[in-house]
């Protein structure tokens, strides 16, 4: 008989009804968060009637809300690992709704940015508190994978949610009524989170880095602008300055980090590639998912001419797919290396842009239906794995830090997505833009400014007038798609190169 005996390992505790329960509750900001970010997409034709901002306002208006978003993020998580995960997503819920009230009502387009970097202020203090409490109540590593699977599938089916959403809305109500979304949501979770959620913070916090905060928001906002103007105006000293001045504030925030004893952000974390190459396959896939959805939305009804209802049903089979395909890799990643899974999981999507760019600005509704199924297939089964390599790999204690960082991964693909597929189509409206003779100085302004304001124009022109310039506006507008599709398919090919190459050593 052996000397030695061997002492049992005890049993991690598994969760029970009240866990999953919880987990429905912290859907709530997850699904609000990311449906946010894009339930603008088919309100902006509604917006630039209502309120008449430039393109670079209508720009603004959507890029700024993820801008602030992205920036407070990696702030926000170390915040909440302070004070308290649960206490931080019940004040940004709080303020969340309060703020989106006051954007349903936004007299000016000015008011309404303004209302949407208050929305990113408080919509920081949401998403690193949910996916870092999903790790303090399911302690099971299976039970924990299945959960961040389906906090995965919302995260990233949110995005494509809210132009449906938004159709819906529109078609019965006026463009303010896409925010007044967010208060019947939060209400359940302010009641049911304090009952179903126990609290989580870091035990040993270290003080809070004002320095640090500054510094991450003066790497994120100048960065994001620079790129903007970049791609709406061409090469200007502004832009480079901008660019200049984010990445030197990024080095000195790295360098800050890894001087302090007790670090807002653990920049060691990026030593490791399992961490490090899922968050640039969140990255990555993030902008080429809001970028499609960018260009989609605006042709869907205003080249094709669908209602903002039947625009959101053409986008509908693609959302279901993401969600299923984000839940049936759960058990495939148990039998597959995750870096083999993510990357063909991303060439689908890769299929998709490529699919457009195939059919060229003149693609047909069931073109692009078929073209979001693949795409949203590919990102639903990436997303869901990587999101989970990214919190498994980091320390429990630093979990909301290391939860913000994926989020802002995805928060900066929302903006990139939008400023620099956004902005390429943009400028190749403007370029190609023929406007017939018999507009007004004002009226040739407006449509050339958006495709948006082209249709208003047109509403008020004579019968042959108007199509001529629609015609034009409209040929003007998928003129730059079929190169969007092909930039598309390079970002989700490049992200697939990286799960490779980074996740090579990690197992199933």
């Amino acid at each position: 008989m052996s000397s030695t005996s061997t002492l049992p390992v005890p049993a991690v505790a598994r969760a029970g009804a009240r866990g999953w329960a919880a987990l429905a509750v912290l859907m709530l900001p997850t699904l609000l968060v990311s449906v946010d970010n894009t339930v603008l997409s088919f309100a902006l034709p509604s917006i630039s009637e209502a309120l008449r901002p430039t393109a670079i306002g209508m720009l603004w208006i959507v890029d700024v809300y993820p801008l602030v978003l992205a920036g407070l993020l990696v702030a926000m998580g170390s915040l909440g690992d302070r004070i308290g995960r649960r206490r931080l997503l019940l004040v940004g819920a709080t303020g969340f709704a309060a703020v989106s009230a006051l954007a349903a009502f936004a007299p000016t387009a000015e008011w309404l940015v303004g209302a949407r970097a208050a929305l990113g202020v408080f919509g920081a203090m949401l998403m690193p508190s949910t996916l870092s409490l999903l790790r303090s109540v399911f302690l099971d590593r299976e039970q924990r994978r299945l959960a961040i699977a389906i906090w995965a599938s919302g995260f990233a089916a949110g995005s494509a949610l809210g132009p449906i959403v938004g159709g819906v809305l529109l078609e019965h109500f006026w463009w303010g009524s896409v925010f007044l979304l967010a208060v019947p949501v939060l209400i359940p979770l302010l009641v049911l989170a304090p009952l179903l959620v126990k609290e989580s913070r870091d035990p040993a916090p270290g003080p809070v880095d004002a320095v640090g905060i500054l510094l991450s928001l003066l790497t994120m906002a100048p960065v994001v602008y620079g790129i903007k103007v970049l791609a709406v105006d061409g090469f200007s000293p502004v832009a480079v300055a901008a660019i200049v001045l984010g990445v030197a504030s990024g080095a000195l925030f790295v360098r800050r980090q890894l001087r302090r004893p007790q670090p807002m952000l653990d920049m060691r974390l990026f030593t490791r590639p399992a961490f490090s190459g899922a968050i640039v396959v969140n990255l990555l896939s993030v902008i080429s998912l809001v970028g499609f959805l960018f260009f989609v939305s605006q042709h869907l009804q205003l080249v094709i001419g669908l209602s903002p209802l039947q625009s959101g049903l053409v986008l509908l089979p693609g959302l279901a797919t993401m969600i299923v395909a984000g839940l049936v890799v759960v058990p495939v990643a148990r039998r597959i290396r995750p870096g083999v899974v993510i990357a063909g999981g991303l060439m689908l999507s890769a299929a998709g842009y490529l699919l457009v760019a195939l059919t060229g600005g003149g693609a047909p509704w069931a073109v692009l239906l078929a073209s979001f199924v693949l795409l949203g297939a590919g990102i639903g089964a990436a997303e869901t794995v990587s999101n989970e390599l990214v919190i498994s790999t980091a320390p429990a204690a630093k979990a909301g830090a290391a939860s913000a960082v994926s989020e802002t991964a995805y928060e900066l693909g929302a903006v990139l997505g939008t400023a620099i597929l956004g902005t390429i189509i943009t400028a190749s409206y403007r370029a190609a833009l023929v406007v017939p003779a018999g507009l007004s100085a004002g009226q040739a302004d407006a449509a050339g400014e958006t495709l948006g304001g082209a249709v208003t124009v047109a509403g008020s022109l004579p019968g042959p007038l108007a199509e001529q310039l629609l015609e034009s506006a409209r040929a003007a507008f998928d003129s730059g798609v079929g190169v969007t599709a092909v930039i598309g398919v390079g970002l989700v090919a490049t992200a697939a190169i990286v799960a490779l190459v980074t996740l090579r050593h990690v197992r199933s």
